[in-house]
Parts: structure tokens; sequence; C-alpha cells
């Protein structure tokens, strides 16, 4: 189905009858991700209070009625962007955690954050409010916990084998995941140190502690910006 659009007939000659333009009409799933991604865009600058279903439909050039038919409402919108960025983010953790060495494992996961938010800034703007409504994967806490609970089964083995208690492993984890993504919030404003820089202190003082703190701290894995 197509869409008719104003003609133009400023540069019509003579007395040719002016071309009429056309334009393909979005389908249903076109629609709706374009809504996504426009609520995203408003939620991460203005909140959910702040952003209204008028505005949501003006951006997107329809009637309020099409938010509501996709959505059912700017909470239905909201819960939907919610959803799709936290498992976007536990799904960009959780999958970089590859290496063997300790070390290199919490490079990769101070990484993916902060690459994370780096390319997908508006989510994790989003992610990190407190959310209004209740969501089906949780809150940003809970997408921090089931992190680190990715961390923990791998800190639980090294601690076995260095012969440490391993019942310790959850404490950890939890440290060592909460360290970056606070760290993580601060980044998300001010930029700099630059990623590899931040990433690099990060696993300094995650690795050696407060006492043997490198004074230049170097990445050992493959990444290194």
């Amino acid at each position: 189905m197509i869409d008719a659009v104003a003609t133009d007939s400023s540069n019509t000659p003579g007395n040719e009858k002016p071309r009429r333009t056309r334009r393909t009409r979005m389908t249903g799933a076109e629609r709706r991700q374009q809504l996504l991604e426009i609520g995203r865009t408003l939620f991460a600058a203005k909140g959910f209070e702040g952003t209204s279903v008028e505005e949501i439909a003006a951006k997107a050039g329809v009637s309020k009625p099409v938010v509501y038919e996709h959505f059912g409402g700017k909470e239905g919108l909201y819960a939907v962007v919610v959803d799709r960025e936290m498992r976007r983010l536990l799904d960009m953790v959780t999958s970089s955690l590859t290496a063997g060495h300790p070390r290199e494992l919490c490079e990769q996961a101070a990484f993916a954050l902060l690459d994370y938010i780096e390319e997908y800034t508006d989510g994790f703007r989003i992610l990190v409010r407190d959310s209004p409504i209740p969501q089906s994967t949780g809150s940003f806490a809970s997408l921090i916990s089931d992190i680190a609970t990715q961390v923990e089964d791998i800190l639980g083995r090294e601690f076995k084998n260095r012969g440490f208690d391993s019942k310790l492993a959850p404490l950890y984890a939890q440290a060592l995941v909460g360290m970056v993504a606070l760290t993580g919030q601060w980044w998300l404003d001010v930029r700099r140190p630059k990623k590899a820089e931040v990433a690099a202190h990060l696993v300094n003082l995650a690795w050696h502690g407060l006492d043997g703190l490198e004074a230049k701290p170097r990445l050992i894995g493959h990444r290194k910006a």
C-alpha cells in the first residue's frame, strides 16, 4: 500500500501536469520499530514521566491511536524498550567472557560494559534510571546481579584452584561487577579517560588491590582500545 504526498509544481514546465510523489507506507513491523527508536530517544533524554504519547506520535508522524495499537500506551512502549536494552547488555557481557586467564576475563567484562555505554548511550541512560513500572526482566540492579552470577562461576573455579574459600566467590563477583557498573555510570557523562584506559585502571584495582596498584596499568588481552 502507498501514501500519497503533496504534489510539487514549482519546476513543472508549460502545461505539464505536476507529478505526484509517492512513498511506501510502513508495514506494521516497520512502524513498531520506528516507535521503539523514537521512544528510546525520548525516554533517554526526558525520562518516562517527561515523555508523552502525544510527543511520541508527533515524532513518528502518526496519531496517538497508532501508539496505543502497537504498545497499549506509553507504559507498554517503555517496557519493551527497557527489556530490549537489558537483554542487549547482558548478551554483550556474557558473550565477551571467553578468555581463560582471570585477569583477561576482568578486562573483557569491563570492555563489554564500556562498549555498551559507548554504542548504546541512550539505552544505558534508560537502564540506570529507576523504572516507574515493573519490568519482565527486572531492574538494572537485577541485571547486574545476573552478570555477577556469570562471573561468580569463573571466580569459584579460580578460588578452588588457589585454595581459597569458594563460598566467597559470590561476594567478590558482586563487588567486581558492581565496581565496573558504577564506574560506567560515571564515565557515561565524562568520557575521560579513554575507554581502554578506564578498563585498564578498573582491572588494575580489581587485580592488584590498593596496596599493589600499578602506576601505569597495562592490558594483557587482545583489546587495546
